[in-house]
Protein backbone atom coordinates (compact mmCIF):
# COMPACT_ATOMS: atom_id res chain seq x y z
CA UNK A 1 0.00 0.00 0.00
CA UNK A 2 1.61 3.15 -0.99
CA UNK A 3 1.78 5.66 2.03
CA UNK A 4 2.05 10.25 1.57
CA UNK A 5 4.63 11.58 3.46
CA UNK A 6 2.58 15.31 5.02
CA UNK A 7 4.79 17.05 2.23
CA UNK A 8 3.29 14.68 -0.30
CA UNK A 9 0.20 15.40 0.67
CA UNK A 10 0.56 18.99 1.00
CA UNK A 11 1.68 19.22 -2.86
CA UNK A 12 -0.85 16.97 -4.35
CA UNK A 13 -4.12 18.91 -2.28
CA UNK A 14 -2.24 21.88 -2.03
CA UNK A 15 -3.44 22.28 1.68
CA UNK A 16 -1.25 23.48 3.88
CA UNK A 17 1.07 21.85 6.32
CA UNK A 18 -0.48 23.09 9.59
CA UNK A 19 -4.47 22.50 8.40
CA UNK A 20 -3.07 18.64 7.60
CA UNK A 21 -1.54 18.70 11.61
CA UNK A 22 -5.22 20.18 12.60
CA UNK A 23 -6.78 17.10 11.45
CA UNK A 24 -4.11 14.88 12.71
CA UNK A 25 -4.21 15.97 16.19
CA UNK A 26 -8.40 16.58 16.91
CA UNK A 27 -7.90 13.01 16.13
CA UNK A 28 -9.68 12.71 12.52
CA UNK A 29 -6.99 10.51 11.50
CA UNK A 30 -4.21 8.56 12.43
CA UNK A 31 -1.38 8.37 10.04
CA UNK A 32 1.56 5.71 10.55
CA UNK A 33 5.28 6.82 10.99
CA UNK A 34 7.87 5.41 9.85
CA UNK A 35 11.54 5.06 11.27
CA UNK A 36 11.61 8.58 11.87
CA UNK A 37 8.73 9.38 13.34
CA UNK A 38 7.55 11.19 10.05
CA UNK A 39 3.65 10.72 9.50
CA UNK A 40 2.64 8.30 6.50
CA UNK A 41 -0.77 9.01 4.99
CA UNK A 42 -2.90 6.87 3.00
CA UNK A 43 -4.75 6.88 0.00
CA UNK A 44 -8.54 7.21 2.32
CA UNK A 45 -6.28 9.80 4.35
CA UNK A 46 -6.13 12.02 1.27
CA UNK A 47 -9.66 11.62 0.41
CA UNK A 48 -10.89 12.75 3.66
CA UNK A 49 -8.30 15.58 3.70
CA UNK A 50 -9.46 16.49 -0.12
CA UNK A 51 -13.14 16.92 1.37
CA UNK A 52 -11.35 19.30 4.25
CA UNK A 53 -10.07 21.38 1.74
CA UNK A 54 -13.08 21.49 -0.34
CA UNK A 55 -15.25 22.52 2.80
CA UNK A 56 -12.55 25.55 2.93
CA UNK A 57 -13.03 26.11 -0.84
CA UNK A 58 -16.60 26.62 -0.02
CA UNK A 59 -16.06 29.61 2.87
CA UNK A 60 -16.70 27.30 5.82
CA UNK A 61 -14.18 27.99 8.36
CA UNK A 62 -11.41 25.79 9.61
CA UNK A 63 -12.70 25.95 13.39
CA UNK A 64 -16.42 25.17 12.35
CA UNK A 65 -14.90 22.37 10.06
CA UNK A 66 -12.96 20.88 12.95
CA UNK A 67 -16.29 20.88 15.06
CA UNK A 68 -18.30 19.49 12.38
CA UNK A 69 -16.06 16.60 12.18
CA UNK A 70 -15.77 16.29 15.56
CA UNK A 71 -19.67 15.67 15.74
CA UNK A 72 -19.97 13.33 12.20
CA UNK A 73 -16.96 10.99 14.10
CA UNK A 74 -19.25 10.60 17.17
CA UNK A 75 -22.14 9.81 14.99
CA UNK A 76 -20.73 7.32 13.23
CA UNK A 77 -19.90 3.46 14.47
CA UNK A 78 -16.09 3.31 15.67
CA UNK A 79 -15.31 1.33 12.33
CA UNK A 80 -16.28 3.60 10.05
CA UNK A 81 -13.89 5.96 8.36
CA UNK A 82 -14.93 9.66 7.70
CA UNK A 83 -14.14 9.88 4.32
CA UNK A 84 -16.63 6.32 3.82
CA UNK A 85 -19.43 9.06 3.44
CA UNK A 86 -19.88 12.25 1.15
CA UNK A 87 -19.72 15.93 3.21
CA UNK A 88 -20.21 18.54 0.80
CA UNK A 89 -21.86 22.55 1.30
CA UNK A 90 -25.03 23.78 1.10
CA UNK A 91 -25.25 27.46 1.24
CA UNK A 92 -24.32 27.79 4.93
CA UNK A 93 -25.34 24.58 5.45
CA UNK A 94 -22.65 21.04 5.80
CA UNK A 95 -24.41 18.39 4.34
CA UNK A 96 -23.37 14.47 4.79
CA UNK A 97 -24.26 12.08 2.60
CA UNK A 98 -24.04 8.13 3.39
CA UNK A 99 -25.84 6.90 0.20
CA UNK A 100 -29.32 6.86 1.67
CA UNK A 101 -29.78 9.47 4.00
CA UNK A 102 -28.63 12.98 4.40
CA UNK A 103 -28.36 15.20 7.57
CA UNK A 104 -26.21 18.03 9.15
CA UNK A 105 -23.80 16.61 11.49
CA UNK A 106 -23.95 19.75 13.56
CA UNK A 107 -27.50 19.58 14.49
CA UNK A 108 -27.72 16.05 14.00
CA UNK A 109 -31.34 16.79 11.67
CA UNK A 110 -31.91 14.41 8.70
CA UNK A 111 -33.07 16.07 5.58
CA UNK A 112 -35.17 14.59 2.76
CA UNK A 113 -33.95 12.78 0.10
CA UNK A 114 -34.41 15.69 -2.52
CA UNK A 115 -32.73 18.80 -3.11
CA UNK A 116 -34.18 21.06 -0.28
CA UNK A 117 -33.41 23.94 -1.84
CA UNK A 118 -36.37 22.99 -4.43
CA UNK A 119 -39.02 23.63 -2.08
CA UNK A 120 -37.55 27.01 -0.64
CA UNK A 121 -40.30 29.91 -1.35
CA UNK A 122 -43.08 27.53 -1.15
CA UNK A 123 -43.49 27.88 2.31
CA UNK A 124 -45.12 31.13 3.33
CA UNK A 125 -44.95 32.45 6.99
CA UNK A 126 -48.12 34.24 8.18
CA UNK A 127 -47.32 38.33 8.38
CA UNK A 128 -45.62 39.01 11.84
CA UNK A 129 -47.91 41.26 13.38
CA UNK A 130 -50.77 38.29 12.65
CA UNK A 131 -48.93 36.20 13.54
CA UNK A 132 -47.68 37.29 17.35
CA UNK A 133 -51.75 37.81 17.81
CA UNK A 134 -52.76 34.56 16.62
CA UNK A 135 -49.84 32.18 16.98
CA UNK A 136 -48.27 31.51 20.46
CA UNK A 137 -44.52 30.82 21.12
CA UNK A 138 -44.52 26.95 21.06
CA UNK A 139 -46.04 27.29 17.00
CA UNK A 140 -42.85 29.68 15.75
CA UNK A 141 -40.23 27.63 17.67
CA UNK A 142 -41.47 24.27 16.23
CA UNK A 143 -42.06 25.67 13.12
CA UNK A 144 -38.26 27.31 13.31
CA UNK A 145 -36.96 23.62 14.10
CA UNK A 146 -38.93 22.35 10.74
CA UNK A 147 -37.44 24.96 8.85
CA UNK A 148 -33.78 23.99 9.39
CA UNK A 149 -33.96 21.57 6.65
CA UNK A 150 -35.08 23.38 4.56
CA UNK A 151 -34.54 27.08 4.50
CA UNK A 152 -31.99 28.66 6.79
CA UNK A 153 -33.30 32.51 6.14
CA UNK A 154 -37.42 31.25 6.69
CA UNK A 155 -36.02 29.28 10.15
CA UNK A 156 -34.10 32.33 11.39
CA UNK A 157 -37.57 34.61 10.72
CA UNK A 158 -39.50 31.59 12.27
CA UNK A 159 -37.20 31.85 15.56
CA UNK A 160 -37.40 35.49 15.74
CA UNK A 161 -41.16 35.44 16.42
CA UNK A 162 -41.08 33.11 19.30
CA UNK A 163 -38.50 36.01 21.24
CA UNK A 164 -41.33 38.77 20.16
CA UNK A 165 -44.11 36.77 21.93
CA UNK A 166 -41.83 35.63 24.64
CA UNK A 167 -38.27 37.19 24.93
CA UNK A 168 -37.67 34.50 27.96
CA UNK A 169 -36.96 31.55 25.58
CA UNK A 170 -33.64 29.97 26.29
CA UNK A 171 -33.85 27.79 23.29
CA UNK A 172 -35.29 30.25 20.76
CA UNK A 173 -32.52 32.57 21.93
CA UNK A 174 -29.59 30.36 20.74
CA UNK A 175 -31.12 28.79 17.99
CA UNK A 176 -31.57 32.36 16.31
CA UNK A 177 -28.14 33.52 17.71
CA UNK A 178 -26.52 30.12 15.82
CA UNK A 179 -28.53 31.48 12.50
CA UNK A 180 -27.39 34.71 12.84
CA UNK A 181 -23.85 33.68 13.71
CA UNK A 182 -23.59 31.64 10.50
CA UNK A 183 -25.13 34.59 8.43
CA UNK A 184 -22.30 36.74 9.88
CA UNK A 185 -24.48 39.25 12.10
CA UNK A 186 -21.95 38.69 15.01
CA UNK A 187 -22.96 41.54 17.26
CA UNK A 188 -26.72 40.35 17.08
CA UNK A 189 -25.48 37.05 17.77
CA UNK A 190 -23.37 37.60 20.49
CA UNK A 191 -26.38 39.42 22.05
CA UNK A 192 -28.66 36.20 21.96
CA UNK A 193 -26.66 33.89 22.83
CA UNK A 194 -25.30 35.90 25.94
CA UNK A 195 -29.61 36.15 26.60
CA UNK A 196 -29.58 31.88 26.32
CA UNK A 197 -26.70 31.91 28.74
CA UNK A 198 -28.66 34.50 31.43
CA UNK A 199 -31.83 32.07 30.45
CA UNK A 200 -30.28 28.78 30.71
CA UNK A 201 -27.33 29.28 33.32
CA UNK A 202 -26.48 25.83 33.27
CA UNK A 203 -26.48 24.69 30.42
CA UNK A 204 -22.97 24.49 28.66
CA UNK A 205 -24.41 25.00 24.83
CA UNK A 206 -24.93 28.57 25.47
CA UNK A 207 -21.05 29.43 26.93
CA UNK A 208 -19.64 26.90 24.39
CA UNK A 209 -21.27 28.95 21.61
CA UNK A 210 -20.31 32.47 23.19
CA UNK A 211 -16.92 31.17 23.01
CA UNK A 212 -16.79 29.90 19.52
CA UNK A 213 -18.27 33.45 18.43
CA UNK A 214 -15.87 35.55 20.29
CA UNK A 215 -12.88 33.77 18.91
CA UNK A 216 -14.54 34.98 15.14
CA UNK A 217 -14.57 38.84 17.16
CA UNK A 218 -10.93 38.54 17.77
CA UNK A 219 -11.50 38.37 21.22
CA UNK A 220 -9.89 35.19 22.77
CA UNK A 221 -9.50 35.71 26.03
CA UNK A 222 -13.03 36.30 26.18
CA UNK A 223 -13.33 33.12 24.35
CA UNK A 224 -11.41 31.16 27.02
CA UNK A 225 -13.51 32.28 29.92
CA UNK A 226 -16.70 31.36 28.18
CA UNK A 227 -15.22 27.55 27.56
CA UNK A 228 -14.48 27.24 30.94
CA UNK A 229 -17.99 28.34 32.06
CA UNK A 230 -19.19 25.71 29.41
CA UNK A 231 -16.75 22.78 30.72
CA UNK A 232 -17.91 23.67 34.49
CA UNK A 233 -21.50 22.38 33.45
CA UNK A 234 -20.24 19.60 31.27
CA UNK A 235 -17.17 17.89 31.92
CA UNK A 236 -17.33 15.83 28.81
CA UNK A 237 -17.73 18.24 26.27
CA UNK A 238 -15.32 17.03 23.80
CA UNK A 239 -15.38 20.18 21.80
CA UNK A 240 -14.96 22.93 24.25
CA UNK A 241 -11.76 21.12 25.47
CA UNK A 242 -10.42 20.80 22.13
CA UNK A 243 -11.43 24.82 20.96
CA UNK A 244 -9.98 25.63 24.53
CA UNK A 245 -6.84 23.78 23.91
CA UNK A 246 -6.34 25.40 20.52
CA UNK A 247 -6.94 29.30 21.90
CA UNK A 248 -4.30 28.70 24.89
CA UNK A 249 -1.97 26.84 22.85
CA UNK A 250 -2.39 30.09 20.65
CA UNK A 251 -1.77 32.38 23.61
CA UNK A 252 1.11 30.84 24.63
CA UNK A 253 -0.20 28.74 27.68
CA UNK A 254 1.42 25.71 26.15
CA UNK A 255 0.86 23.25 29.32
CA UNK A 256 -2.84 24.17 30.23
CA UNK A 257 -3.43 23.23 26.28
CA UNK A 258 -1.67 20.13 25.84
CA UNK A 259 -4.41 19.09 29.43
CA UNK A 260 -7.44 20.17 27.41
CA UNK A 261 -6.25 18.54 23.77
CA UNK A 262 -5.80 15.37 25.65
CA UNK A 263 -8.75 15.20 27.35
CA UNK A 264 -10.22 15.82 23.74
CA UNK A 265 -8.62 13.19 22.07
CA UNK A 266 -9.70 10.77 24.94
CA UNK A 267 -13.51 12.06 24.37
CA UNK A 268 -13.48 11.86 20.84
CA UNK A 269 -11.75 8.05 20.98
CA UNK A 270 -13.64 7.06 23.84
CA UNK A 271 -17.38 7.91 22.28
Amino acid sequence: MKLFSTSDVAKILNLPDRRIRTFVRAGFLAPARDKAKSLQFTFQDLLFLKTAKSLLASHVPAKRIVRILSSLKRQLPDEQHLSSVKIYADGRRVVVWDGQARWQPDSGQFLFNFDARSVIGTIKLPPSKRAKKDLGADYWFKLGTELETTSAEEAQRAYRRPLEIDPNIADAHLNFGKHCHEAGELDEAETHYRAAARLASREAAPYFNLGVLLEDLKRPREAVDCYKESLTRDSDFADAHYNLGLLLENLGNKREAFTHLRAARKLYIGK
